[in-house]
């Protein structure tokens, strides 16, 4: 564009001859076409780039969530979606791991052996996840659907036996499960709460929806 420019500028400023009106319309021309083609240019770059981002559709079809779990600290949750179901991420207290076992007696799956929400091979043990530490389960009561809140609080409350040792409150109809996502004896909920397929990239990033390496 400077070099046709400044070519422009060279010429005489007087009557522009039959050449010069050529070099006029040719000048004229190159600056519309130059013009079009940088706007097409921009117009083609976002469709372009946003294409590297994973769309809502793809999300929704159950593309995995990767999560740092760096933050949490023991006793705390943290909730990430994963195929339109928020997943909890709890991390156990040492306190909270060893009442575990205890509780068995009074859950109907303390082994997860009920295939409704069938739980991975990794997960079949008496804290339900891969690391101890870590409790990895959709936040979906098998009732319903209704979506449990948090009762970590151990101890007598309103809903809750005078023994509660923490969990969870499903409130629509009662269901209550432990810190490991296991649901006490008759309750309406007939399972466990699901633990999604899951894997661990490194010590502090967490891999919702693959466990090829687990």
């Amino acid at each position: 564009m400077s070099e046709v420019l400044s070519a422009g500028a060279g010429g005489s400023l007087g009557s522009a001859g039959p050449g010069e009106g050529i070099d006029k319309e040719r000048r004229t021309w190159i600056a519309i076409t130059c013009g079009a083609g940088a706007v097409g240019g921009v117009a083609t770059a976002v469709p372009f780039v946003s294409s590297f981002a994973p769309s809502e559709r793809a999300r929704a079809a159950g593309a995995p969530v990767q999560v740092d779990i760096s933050g949490i600290k023991p006793g705390e949750k943290l909730t990430v979606e994963w195929r339109g179901k928020p997943v909890w991420i709890v991390r156990r207290t040492p306190e909270q791991l060893a009442a575990l076992p205890k509780l068995d007696p009074q859950l109907a799956d303390p082994t997860s052996q009920r295939t409704a929400y069938p739980t991975p091979e990794y997960a079949k043990n008496g804290h339900r996840s891969i690391k101890p530490e870590f409790f990895v389960g959709v936040g979906i009561c098998s009732h319903l659907g209704c979506s449990p809140v948090d009762k970590f609080t151990p101890g007598a409350q309103p809903s809750l036996p005078d023994d509660w040792a923490g969990g969870f409150l499903c409130p629509c109809h009662g269901s209550t499960f432990d810190f490991a996502g296991r649901v006490f004896k008759n309750k309406p909920a007939p399972d466990n709460l699901e633990v999604p397929p899951h894997m661990y990239v490194s010590d502090t990033v967490l891999l919702i929806g693959e466990d090829k390496k687990a």
